[in-house]
């Protein structure tokens, strides 16, 4: 089953200065399937609409044109965008509060029902190893318990899809082998992980297939197999370098 479909997608930015119109192009005419149970890794240059692309399947930007749907229903639509799970490119919580005060929060604005919800929050914990470090205050976390965190807030309400916005940023080598291993486990249990990156060799490490994306636009689909006998890095550099 088709997870996430998206269908001749575009985005122009229009901004105003000094009584000019200025344009710009977030995606292109965008065309993409993301198969239910599947990793899917979105590669592309900074600027590439990466962000762009995961921000109109959320409902956070609007599409110029094109639509885009969720296990067959149509987007925008509130009801469906529970089932998916989001992680930010730079993830925010307030300082002076504990990672199970945070997580609190967040499974009441989820929905999740107040009888289990220190249920839930303490194992959402487990599965990001924040358990003993639950009751610190946020201000005392690294890089890598924030992402962890921000992970943690995604899977409360147990949704079939999550999205990550640029997955390992900022990580430390521990903390990119804990990422991977991690987003490999959500495989497992049958979930569908769509998520943006520019670190090829973590991609090629996790996904089942890729999707290259340049000025807006879709430029190829690569699946595993293809990077078994040629690195991803060059079958990258190679597609770019068609349309510089």
């Amino acid at each position: 089953m088709i997870a996430i479909k998206i269908e001749n997608l575009t985005k122009i930015y229009r901004r105003r200065h000094l009584g000019k119109l200025y344009k710009t192009v977030g995606v292109k005419n965008l065309n993409l399937e993301i198969q239910e149970g599947e990793i899917f890794g979105l590669l592309g240059l900074n600027g590439s609409g990466k962000t762009t692309t995961i921000k109109l399947i959320l409902g956070l930007l609007f599409p110029t044109e094109g639509k885009i749907s969720i296990f067959g229903k149509l987007l925008p639509d509130r009801i469906v965008l529970n089932l998916v799970g989001y992680l930010p490119e730079i993830p925010y919580f307030h300082k002076f509060l504990t990672a199970k005060e945070v997580l609190r929060f967040y499974c009441n604005l989820s929905g999740v029902d107040k009888s289990i919800q220190e249920k839930t929050i303490d194992e959402v914990l487990n599965i990001v190893n924040l358990f003993n470090d639950s009751n610190k205050r946020i201000s005392e976390y690294s890089k890598g318990m924030m992402q962890r965190l921000a992970i943690a807030q995604s899977l409360l309400h147990n949704p079939p899809i999550l999205i990550f916005d640029e997955l390992v940023s900022g990580l430390d080598p521990l903390g990119i082998r804990e990422m991977r291993n991690f987003v490999l486990n959500l495989k497992e249990k049958g979930k569908t992980v769509f998520f943006s990156s520019h670190l090829i060799s973590e991609v090629e490490k996790v996904c089942d297939r890729v999707g290259i994306l340049h000025k807006g636009s879709l430029l190829k689909i690569v699946e595993q197999k293809d990077w078994q006998n040629k690195n991803l890095e060059e079958i990258f550099i190679e597609t770019i370098n068609t349309v510089q």
